[in-house]
Parts: C-alpha cells; structure tokens; sequence
C-alpha cells in the first residue's frame, strides 16, 4: 500500500499537470496578434547611410569583396552590432567598379 509521503509525490505530479494544462488553456484562449508594432522612435529616424551601402555591398558579388569602401562598412556594422558607439559613415554612392568617362576628342 501507498505510505504518506508517495501520496504528497502523487497529489503533487497531478497537481502539476493541472496547472500546465490551465495555463495551456489560457494562451490558446488569448487574440493572438498578427501584426508588428514598430517603434515610433524607428520610424522617424533618417535613413542610413551605413545601411544603403551594406546592401550596395551585398550587390557587389564574390568579385568585389576586397572593396575597401565595403570593408570599412562591415567593421563599422560590427561595431554596433557589438554595442560600440556608431561613427559618422559617409556615403559612398560610387560603385567599387567603376567605368571611366572617355576622355574628351574621341579618345584618338
């Protein structure tokens, strides 16, 4: 036969599960949320320069990773991944290969 203390382990496994069970009751009862709130702080902050060129970086390809302009991106987006204070970036709207004007009078 069961002696106290294996009754007290029973009580307090059923006890257990019941509590569980409720609170598995009560979040599938809640609305669930399906949109994303956005900070209005996010919002209303200019854009990026930093962020402009990580994705001009990204277009680059395999061919142009030793871009210096693109190195310095990505330090700098590791430093604040990392919790350092952001540094001014300047833009770089100049893509790494660029083509060459012709020189004037044909080039002849």
């Amino acid at each position: 036969m069961l002696n106290r203390s294996e009754i007290f382990r029973a009580a307090a496994i059923v006890l257990l599960i019941a509590v569980f069970i409720v609170a598995l009751a009560a979040i599938n009862r809640r609305p669930s949320s399906s949109f994303v709130e956005t900070s209005p702080a996010a919002a209303s902050l200019p854009p990026d320069d930093l962020s402009a060129e990580l994705r001009r970086c990204d277009a680059l390809g395999p061919q142009d990773a030793e871009d210096p302009h693109c190195t310095a991106a990505w330090e700098e987006n590791r430093r604040r991944f990392f919790g350092k204070p952001a540094r001014p970036f300047p833009a770089l709207a100049a893509p790494a290969t660029a083509v060459t004007a012709p020189a004037p009078g044909g080039g002849r």
